[in-house]
């Protein structure tokens, strides 16, 4: 029980670090952190747009960061590296507020989504899911729910740890609408499948 605790509590220590940078550095384009614990120290990867506003002036910012992360989360010996997102349209994050954005401007949401999965499968990806959720229309309309996916997105089991994801929230006039995006980034390698190169349907070619 001790060690499932352990488990429990890294889990959280570490949805609660991503949930932090995710607002910290909005402004320099977060997209994701990977966190690896050590016995002798805890590293942490941030992918963002603009490395320069995480790291600062003479490395400050960065500095910084990581004596709140280290105090805030009681995390041992910190260690924070930045990496430039090379590709925004495999990251579900960022692609996720960009729909968000979209959809506070008005555009139709299947619109939205017909171009946004072509674009993410013509990056390169093997697999793309979008859900979008709220009130899609003008005030007074139900909620309701769009989903659409192309490629290989794995639903249960270890392997939906190779999918990315990302969610978002837009606040158009008439009421929120919820965006969770899902990924499975190039060049991902599943052990019960091959999968080296996805045909992208004419409906979203097309679309």
């Amino acid at each position: 029980m001790v060690i499932e605790r352990r488990f429990i509590d890294d889990a959280i220590i570490k949805l609660n670090i991503s949930k932090f940078l995710g607002t910290e550095l909005s402004k320099a384009g977060f997209s994701r952190v990977e966190i690896q614990k050590t016995p002798i120290i805890t590293r942490i990867t941030v992918y963002v747009l603009n490395p320069g506003r995480v790291i600062g002036r003479g490395g400050k910012a960065i500095d910084d960061l990581t004596e709140t992360i280290k105090s805030r989360f009681n995390v041992n010996n910190p260690r924070i590296s930045v990496v430039e997102v090379q590709n925004k349209m495999i990251e579900p994050l960022l692609v996720a507020k960009d729909i968000a954005f979209k959809l506070e401007r008005g555009i139709n949401p299947r619109k939205i989504i017909q171009f946004t999965l072509k674009s993410i499968m013509e990056n390169g990806a093997l697999g793309a899911e979008i859900i979008i959720s709220g009130k899609l229309a003008a005030k007074g309309a139900r909620a309701k729910s769009i989903r659409k996916s192309v490629g290989y997105i794995p639903k249960a089991g270890d392997v939906i740890n190779l999918v990315n994801k990302g969610v978002a929230t837009a606040y158009p006039k008439y009421g929120a609408i919820g965006v969770v995006v899902r990924i499975v980034p190039p060049g991902t390698v599943f052990p019960d499948r091959e999968i080296k190169k996805v045909e992208i349907p004419r409906s979203i070619l097309n679309g």
